[in-house]
């Protein structure tokens, strides 16, 4: 008995000291891998990378910015039934153990490779936290004891929920998605709360191997991985056996979301968003911030306002003839795999990249570029049809045999209500911008700087610097109207001679080369006087016009000579759009925008547009109290009579100058054509009521549109298309007429007083005081004949 005793004695004090030694073991390792430990606590303050995102002025989402396409979302807005499908996943006993699972470890040693064809890891979700946030992937044991050191720390720190929200933020689930609400977006285009079991659960299949489980190209094993995290739901109890069965029967179907600008015609309107944000936040607050941005865009706006001018660059471009395809392929064999290799512009809609595969002289054959599925995958169907001699004879002087031979890639567009026809298309040289913006808030509507985003970013609307040409008329008139003339001031059309002080002279001229002698200031705008204006600034002294350029905002630093007053300087369309509405609006000055509000990551207004205040606003309540009144402090740039009064001067340009293209909309709008010298630039700016709109033509590399091309032959119309679908269904409302102003029947030829049954009779508004005198006194010395009316000096009014 003795011997027996002493023999566990000895075993007892041997396993004594093992487990001193062990437990010393232990705490040198628990020491030693706990020095230099990253803090967890600073998990509290994680701010991960966020998506940022802009939307139009109707909440549609229309660009995303981000380096890691990631939306937080906070675990009390994490589904219940997502939930079940990751823990079920990747740490069924997340709730039950202290940061490592033993039960996990051990069941991965025994199983090695599960279901699915993935090895089986002990790692909880605790320890994938840790790995994520602050260790590197090696594989290696010093990093396993480090990991599960940190899911301790992580576990004494933070609650359960909070570090399974870490962890469903901050997982890589393929295709550039962090975190299940980016990837639930982009494989689904659903948000989490609208997931079925077998997408959920695909989703909780993805953490590991993202790849391994790709939807198209690792079908088979996808649906594997998937049903087997299916199962485990059912294992677990958090789905009824049936409801699994069922989800297991269900097709692997992802729908890749495509988002981009160009869905809406909207690159050029986007990537300015995306410039300003860089520059009032950074690249860092831009990609990683999270920020939301309500732009202004109005969808429908920006959809007419590219067809219109897609429509008037490719009617300009067209007139001057084919000028043939500029890439071929092979029109044998597999033609769609090489077509699809063909890069192509994605915002040409309805616009289609395809092959000549024969041609003869009534028609040609053609393959339609094939469709890239989800993934990049290309489908294997292929498309053809025909574009018919009659369809390709938009361009002038080609027979089809002569325009096409077999091989050549070009663009056709669908022909209507033919199916199966198709009408040959060709990119335009020509280039030019539209700009749609409310009046009286600034706010961009719409915007299109080219004909392609694709082709080209420079926004020829808020970039390229062109001459304005006749459209800057309106504000030399307008500092006249502000400085004491009338509309039926006298001004002569006659020829005028300028010394430039350095011996040279110049002599300016009218587009047509005629001078009419004296006329109406309403005459110089309807009729777009040169002469007129050069006399006319120069009465008024060119720093006067200067000064009100800069009020408008046309020119920063206008050079003060008499040139500048026919639009001889450079300025951009969202410029001079904003310049016309700051007289639609009635002098108010307006800052042009893109942006109506910004917000960042957690819902604070960091940033909003309209600076008017409401202090009624923010009363408790209704005590029978007067409506609330916006209290508008923006400076006013121009007596609102003086706005008026250029404004119906404008109006007479549609209806009796050089823009009466627009007459036939019935529409109350006022605007002015401009073209520059050569005709290398045509511009068209104008505004209804409420919709202020610039539009402009021209080469990027200014050469001449033709030696008779002018605006109202080319910008007006684009002007005209959009606004015919822009004001379509809405009321014709007429311009805003200002206290004070008095409307007096006068001839339009004369600005004299006249009777209803004068056919040149006209209401013009006129400032108090300032109406044409009922009856007139003649005096004999320099008088002038004004459509065969004698006006003398007792007029006050010839220059």
């Amino acid at each position: 008995m003795r011997m027996i005793a002493r023999f566990f004695a000895f075993l007892f004090g041997t396993a004594t000291i093992v487990g001193l030694v062990g437990a010393a073991v232990a705490g040198y390792v628990f020491w030693h891998y706990s020095q230099d430990l990253p803090d967890p606590a600073q998990l509290a303050k994680y701010e991960p990378p966020v998506t940022t995102r802009v939307h139009a002025a109707d909440g549609t989402l229309l660009a995303e910015y981000a380096r890691e396409r990631r939306l937080y979302l906070p675990i009390q807005a994490m589904p219940k039934l997502l939930i079940a499908a990751y823990l079920s996943a990747e740490d069924k006993n997340f709730y039950k153990h202290g940061g490592v699972d033993p039960e996990g470890i051990a069941r991965a040693l025994v199983r090695g490779r599960g279901a699915g064809g993935r090895q089986q890891g002990g790692s909880t979700i605790t320890q994938q936290v840790a790995k994520n946030f602050f260790l590197s992937p090696e594989q290696s044991i010093e990093r396993k004891i480090r990991e599960a050191l940190l899911a301790f720390r992580l576990e004494s720190i933070f609650s359960k929920d909070k570090i399974l929200e870490l962890y469903l933020n901050q997982i890589y689930l393929g295709f550039g998605n962090y975190g299940v609400a980016a990837a639930a977006l982009n494989y689904y285009g659903k948000s989490v709360h609208e997931l079925t079991i077998a997408e959920a659960a695909y989703l909780a299949a993805l953490p590991k191997a993202p790849s391994t489980y790709h939807p198209i190209n690792n079908r088979d094993a996808a649906i594997g991985r998937r049903n087997y995290v299916i199962d485990r739901m059912v294992d677990n109890g958090y789905i009824s056996r049936e409801d699994g069965n069922a989800a297991r029967g269900d097709a692997l179907v992802v729908t890749f979301r495509q988002l981009s600008p160009n869905s809406y015609a909207a690159g050029f309107f986007a990537e300015e968003v995306r410039r300003e944000l860089a520059d009032r936040y950074g690249s860092k607050k831009l990609y990683e911030g999270g920020l939301s941005v309500r732009s202004t865009l109005d969808p429908k706006l920006q959809f007419y306002a590219r067809k219109a001018l897609s429509d008037g660059l490719v009617r300009f471009d067209e007139a001057r003839g084919w000028r043939g395809a500029t890439e071929k392929i092979a029109p044998t064999g597999d033609w769609g795999t090489a077509l699809a290799e063909v890069q192509t512009l994605t915002d040409v809609d309805p616009w289609r990249v395809a092959v000549v595969l024969s041609v003869d002289e009534s028609q040609a054959q053609i393959g339609l570029q094939p469709q890239r599925l989800g993934g990049g995958v290309l489908d294997r169907k292929r498309e053809t049809g025909v574009i018919t001699a009659e369809s390709a004879r938009v361009f002038p002087r080609r027979r089809l045999r002569e325009a096409l031979t077999a091989g050549d890639v070009i663009y056709v567009e669908p022909v209507q209500d033919r199916p199966g026809q198709f009408r040959l298309r060709q990119v335009p040289e020509i280039s030019g911008a539209i700009v749609a913006m409310d009046p009286y808030t600034g706010r961009v509507k719409a915007m299109v700087g080219g004909f392609s985003f694709d082709k080209s970013e420079f926004n020829r609307a808020t970039q390229a610097l062109r001459q304005p040409g006749s459209s800057f008329k309106p504000f030399v008139y307008a500092t006249a109207l502000d400085n004491g003339y009338t509309p039926s001031s006298i001004i002569l059309d006659e020829p005028i001679e300028v010394d430039q002080g350095n011996g040279d002279i110049w002599r300016p001229d009218n587009y047509d080369g005629k001078p009419t002698g004296p006329r109406t200031l309403r005459q110089g705008i309807e009729r777009s006087k040169n002469l007129m204006t050069v006399r006319l600034a120069r009465d008024l002294g060119m720093p006067l016009v200067a000064e009100y350029s800069k009020r408008f905002g046309v020119y920063d630093d206008m050079l003060p000579v008499l040139a500048m007053s026919l639009g001889a300087g450079e300025t951009t369309v969202l410029r001079m759009t904003a310049a016309y509405s700051m007289l639609a609006n009635g002098g108010r000055r307006i800052r042009p925008t893109l942006i109506d509000r910004i917000q960042d990551r957690w819902g604070a207004t960091i940033f909003k547009h309209d600076e008017r205040v409401c202090r009624e606003c923010l009363s408790d309540g209704w005590t029978n109290q007067d409506e609330p009144r916006l209290l508008d402090k923006r400076e006013r740039v121009i007596d609102p009579m003086s706005a008026y009064q250029i404004t119906s001067i404008m109006e007479g340009v549609i209806q009796r100058g050089t823009a009466t293209v627009l007459k036939p909309l019935g529409r109350t709008l006022a605007g002015k054509t401009g073209t520059t010298n050569d005709a290398k630039d045509v511009w068209f700016v104008g505004f209804s009521p409420d919709l202020a709109v610039g539009v402009y033509l021209g080469y990027d590399r200014p050469r001449s549109l033709g030696n008779s091309a002018t605006a109202g032959q080319y910008a007006a119309p684009v002007f005209r298309d959009f606004m015919k679908e822009a004001l379509a269904g809405k009321p014709n409302l007429q311009f805003r007429v200002p206290p004070g102003i008095k409307f007096i029947r006068v001839n339009s030829a004369t600005g004299q007083r006249t009777t209803a049954g004068d056919p040149q009779a006209i209401l013009e508004p006129f400032k108090p005081n300032t109406a044409p005198p009922e009856s007139y006194t003649f005096g004999t010395n320099a008088g002038a004949s004004v459509g065969g009316v004698t006006v003398g000096n007792t007029t006050g009014g010839l220059y």
